[in-house]
């Protein structure tokens, strides 16, 4: 993985090189909108506090595709599939993910076709019930850990396993506090997916889950 880069035009947005292809950024609520942000993103019907996420995490896709794969980006389209999953009807080569937690926002991008899920997740005061249901096998030791670090760390395992779900187009519908996911886990493996968590920017955890692509046989089974 690449250490984390700035995107043109977006001054407070992080971006990182993955393996296949990947490129996942990261960037708070508050940082300046691109020139020009995709189409579709108006989230009519939603809060308001709703649409500025939404329209911050696809501003924040536009620069991200558009420093890594340009071809046609100048008209971005954002659409949705019939499970909520992110998409480019306009850029069929690219797979796409995006995410929001309070203040920032993140996006993913597989430039080589394969899936990939991303996701974000603000550190906020957990109860024991959920360190047991997400962190099943290091439940017993988080629980001994004052309360920033057992939030923080949930936080953490949570990104990976929201990540893992969304890259498999099913999201919550997967119940993604199944996926095992260790406390102290930086990178794994989990189905056909590969994971990383990545470095967190103002101490929020955030992590992507992408398809391995092999050059002689297109998505690795």
């Amino acid at each position: 993985m690449s250490s984390g880069y700035r995107l043109p035009g977006m001054p407070g947005a992080v971006a990182v090189a993955l393996p296949d292809g990947v490129f996942a950024a990261y960037a708070p609520i508050g940082a300046p909108r691109t020139p020009e942000g995709p189409a579709g993103d108006t989230g009519r019907g939603l809060p308001r506090w709703r649409v500025t996420e939404r329209v911050a995490a696809r501003r924040l896709l536009t620069a991200l595709v558009g420093a890594v794969a340009p071809a046609g980006t100048g008209h971005l389209s954002v659409g949705s599939r019939a499970g909520g999953q992110p998409y480019l009807p306009g850029r069929p080569d690219l797979e796409v993910s995006l995410a929001h937690s309070g203040a920032v926002v993140a996006a993913a991008v597989h430039t080589r076709g394969g899936a990939v899920g991303v996701d974000v997740q603000e550190p906020y005061p957990v109860g024991d019930a959920l360190v047991r249901r997400c962190c099943p096998q290091d439940a017993a030791t988080l629980l001994r850990h004052d309360r920033p670090t057992r939030d923080t760390t949930v936080a953490q395992v949570w990104t990976v396993q929201e990540s893992c779900a969304k890259a498999t187009g099913h999201g919550l519908g997967l119940r993604p506090w199944r996926i095992p996911v260790g406390a102290d886990q930086e990178h794994g493996c989990w189905r056909h997916l590969r994971w990383r968590t990545l470095p967190p920017t103002g101490g929020t955890p955030w992590s992507c889950a992408w398809e391995p692509i092999d050059d002689r046989k297109g998505a690795t089974p």
